[in-house]
């Protein structure tokens, strides 16, 4: 059973997350968000947050699931949009700076629980339905209508004059 979780647009250079993304490769998750959490680059948080999150796409395709089998299959960090900006240098020249984004990826693997085999006590026989012919018929109510209850404050005005 795989999950995967995306984050896209990220503001680092896809050079600087795949540094980190190196270190959890093939690792449990549970020993990887340890890592990314004395990891002293700022996309390692980041990248912990991705992680979490194909973590819980795993819990929620599979429902119960046992956390030390789920590892890190792959994660790699893609080239996203680079945006262009200018700045302006001497004597009316220009420099092209590129803040280049990228899109990380996370895939975790894990094994499904397998299904507990079923108690060896006997299951107790269901409730008998009763059938129409047989169901006892409510008794019918009063017939008398019900009397609005004052409130106190109305009582109290009430007992007073």
């Amino acid at each position: 059973m795989e999950a995967k979780a995306i984050a896209k647009y990220v503001r680092v250079t896809p050079r600087k997350a795949d540094q980190v993304l190196q270190l959890i490769r093939g690792k449990r998750v549970d020993l990887a968000t340890e890592i990314l959490l004395f990891t002293p680059k700022h996309i390692a948080r980041t990248i912990r947050k991705v992680l979490q999150s194909a973590v819980a796409n795993a819990v929620v395709m599979e429902g119960k699931i046992n956390m030390e089998s789920l590892h890190v299959k792959h994660a790699t960090a893609h080239a996203g949009p680079t945006m262009k900006r200018i700045l302006p240098r001497a004597q009316g020249r220009a420099t092209p700076i590129l803040k280049r984004t990228s899109h990380i990826t996370i895939i975790v693997e894990g094994e499904a629980p397998a299904v507990a085999p079923p108690s060896s006590r006997r299951a107790r026989p269901a409730a008998k339905a009763e059938t129409p012919a047989t169901a006892k018929k409510p008794a019918k109510a009063a017939a008398t209508p019900k009397t609005p209850t004052r409130s106190r404050k109305a009582a109290a005005s009430t007992k007073e004059s």
